[in-house]
């Protein structure tokens, strides 16, 4: 006998084993963000660098790196820091400078007759005579005595890390180099030729000058910096031995560069900057070379470690 057989037993509705969109859960989808892993259907995925994301990753991806993109900047184009680099090293040169003359002279206070003294004093018979060029920049980093050093490096701390933060390092050191040869390049043109010459005081000045610069710039009282670069100049006139020149000059030319730099145009401000600077040191070298040959008759000479210099005919 032949039994029919039984009909097939009823299957409930087959229900979707996907997961629903996360932002329209009616919706299955087998697609997901890579970032946050949510369900999602093609219509609320974004093509990425690698695999596709959700529509709220996409814009929390563009919200951070809209912050990342956005750094704080000073005036002169310089990231926000306030931790000092180059102003510490400066002071650290000076002083290793200073105790190698004092090693050499053995003298604390006499330590301009060390050898590495006499031969980076800035003496403009020596420049224009024997071609020391270098003594416009090494001047800058000798001192007469220990009171000399800790006036000028007291000073260097207390305005190069203001003018370092708002600078930033690059600019900071195009700043102190003119505004050293500023100060040089000023007593090599008006000052006596058998005269000595050494001190950070030209960079300082231009540090002051500088200072006065961006107080106008940022719209601030500049009553204290006038008075304090007039106090120093009252100073540099009543003391003996202080050269007025040195400081004029550094002065100056660290108003004139500071003022180019956070006078730039935002729009290619690092080109303006570099420009202004090559600008200004191309001008003190071309007054090194008028000056050098006013002094063309001065001629020195080397015989062994003792210099000699022959007096101007006529």
């Amino acid at each position: 006998m032949n039994v029919p057989p039984h009909p097939p037993a009823s299957q409930p509705p087959q229900q979707s084993a996907l997961p629903g969109c996360w932002w329209h859960p009616s919706r299955p989808t087998g697609l997901s963000c890579v970032r946050c892993g949510r369900p999602a259907c093609p219509e609320c995925l974004r093509e990425a660098s690698v695999g596709y994301q959700c529509i709220d990753c996409v814009q929390t991806g563009r919200r951070e790196q809209n912050i990342q993109r956005y750094t704080p900047r000073t005036v002169a184009g310089a990231q926000v820091s306030h931790r000092p680099v180059v102003t510490p090293v400066l002071i650290v040169v000076n002083v290793l400078a200073y105790v190698v003359t004092v090693a050499q002279s053995g003298s604390l206070t006499r330590n301009d007759t060390s050898s590495l003294f006499g031969d980076g004093v800035l003496w403009p018979r020596v420049i224009a005579g024997a071609d020391e060029w270098w003594r416009l920049v090494t001047s800058g980093f000798l001192h007469y005595g220990p009171i000399h050093l800790a006036v000028n490096m007291l000073a260097l701390w207390i305005l190069g890390r203001d003018m370092e933060t708002l600078l930033g390092r690059v600019r900071f050191i195009a700043l102190y180099v003119v505004s050293l040869l500023g100060g040089a390049v000023a007593v090599y043109l008006f000052d006596g030729v058998d005269r000595g010459t050494a001190g950070a005081s030209g960079a300082i000045y231009g540090l002051l000058g500088a200072m006065l610069v961006a107080v106008i710039r940022l719209r601030l009282n500049p009553a204290y910096a006038i008075g304090t670069i007039v106090l120093n100049l009252i100073i540099t006139v009543s003391l003996p031995n202080i050269s007025l020149l040195g400081h004029l000059g550094g002065l100056v030319v660290g108003a004139v560069a500071t003022a180019a730099m956070v006078y730039a145009p935002a729009k290619g401000r690092q080109y303006w900057q570099g420009g202004a600077v090559a600008v200004l040191l191309i001008a003190l070298l071309v007054l090194v070379f008028v000056r050098d040959a006013q002094l063309a008759d001065l001629v020195c000479w080397y015989r062994g470690d003792r210099l000699f210099c022959a007096e101007p005919s006529g």
